[in-house]
């Protein structure tokens, strides 16, 4: 049996539900792109937990009214015959839905089914960390075109050498932010850099920061708020440096989050991106407050998110990748690259589910 704490949670999931159902069919709704677009995602994250909900329900009543027959004291010993063969064929059937909804529970929430904006930033190790950060772009790349996802480049910083000092991109698709989510953190890089004459191992850092990417109704930004300061792009040189000034500086007085944006030559489609990425960062840290204040352990049991924890370790010479968190080991490390992550990405899901099941 549920706690009657998870019960009232799955009653206010079922609530939720109902109240979206009606919402999606007002007009209010159906003319706001953006709100049918995250209150779609919503009520289909739900529609899971809700669906095996309606049945345990109607179970839990089955087995209500057999208990209710068998505690009779009448003298139809026929009828307490039937409602003990019912009760013995709900048990088994009670149990398996009580299962399938604990599972549902600790692997759905309002974030699942977002969409992402992901961050890399080239850490300690100069040029060999910004080339490593190009491939842990490609990696991401690679594995979202074989979820079907699509992928985004909102802003980079490339090197002459073919890294990135940063880039910035979206994914959009089906449970990407469910997928992606234990991805944030520290990536350390072991390898033999192509410049390296002496063949040496060099030992480099990336950070990679995945947020739930926000709509305008999950977070409202005051204008006010806002300070934009207007630059020419820099890049690596060449024809590819933009010579008007259209890069912006979005800052965010009251948090102090700054982002720029100079990927696109329209200034008005680089203020866009930053305002898009901005509401992401928001929303993250609300996320990350509103858990802080319920002693919430959820952020922290796969990793805290935060970049600078070390989640993970890329062993080039010995084909091996090591998640520190779970104590996962891979020696499959070039097709992992190539966007082969599922192994790898199952593995964090299984980890945090069984450790989100010892909480309930």
């Amino acid at each position: 049996m549920f706690t009657q704490a998870l019960q009232d949670k799955l009653d206010a999931m079922r609530a939720r539900y109902a109240e979206l159902e009606t919402l999606l069919g007002t007009p209010e709704v159906a003319s706001n792109p953006s709100r049918v677009r995250v209150m779609s995602k919503e009520f289909g994250s739900l529609a899971k937990v809700v669906r095996e909900y309606e049945v345990w329900c109607g179970l839990d009543h089955r087995r209500t009214e057999a208990e209710a027959l068998i505690a009779d004291d009448g003298d139809d010993p026929d009828m307490r015959q039937l409602a003990t063969e019912e009760l013995d064929a709900v048990a088994g059937k009670l149990e398996e839905a009580e299962e399938n909804l604990k599972g549902l529970l600790v692997t759905e929430d309002e974030d699942t089914s977002r969409d992402v904006i992901v961050e890399i930033r080239a850490g300690t190790g100069g040029g060999e960390a910004a080339l490593f950060a190009a491939d842990l772009f490609r990696m991401y790349q690679r594995f979202a075109e074989r979820k079907g996802w699509k992928l985004e480049v909102l802003d980079s910083s490339p090197t002459d050498l073919g890294g990135f000092r940063e880039v910035t991109f979206s994914i959009e698709g089906n449970d990407v932010f469910k997928h992606l989510n234990h991805e944030s953190g520290t990536h350390r890089v072991q390898r033999i850099p192509l410049t390296e004459a002496s063949g040496r191992r060099h030992t480099s850092a990336v950070t990679v920061a995945v947020l739930p990417a926000a709509e305008d109704v999950d977070v409202e930004i005051n204008p006010d708020d806002l300070r934009w300061d207007i630059f020419r792009a820099s890049g690596p040189g060449g024809q590819g440096v933009n010579k008007t000034s259209s890069a912006v500086r979005l800052t965010h007085e009251p948090s102090g989050i700054v982002v720029s944006m100079q990927d696109e030559r329209s200034q008005h489609k680089n203020r866009a991106k930053a305002l898009r990425v901005l509401r992401s960062r928001l929303y993250d840290k609300r996320r990350a407050d509103e858990a802080a204040a319920r002693g919430d352990l959820r952020r922290s049991l796969v990793g805290s998110g935060d970049r600078s924890e070390r989640i993970r370790t890329y062993n080039f010479p010995e084909n091996r990748l090591s998640d520190h968190r779970i104590g996962l080991t891979l020696y499959s490390l070039e097709s992992i690259m190539l966007g082969d992550l599922d192994a790898v990405i199952e593995a964090l899901l299984e980890h945090d589910k069984q450790l989100r099941l010892q909480e309930l």
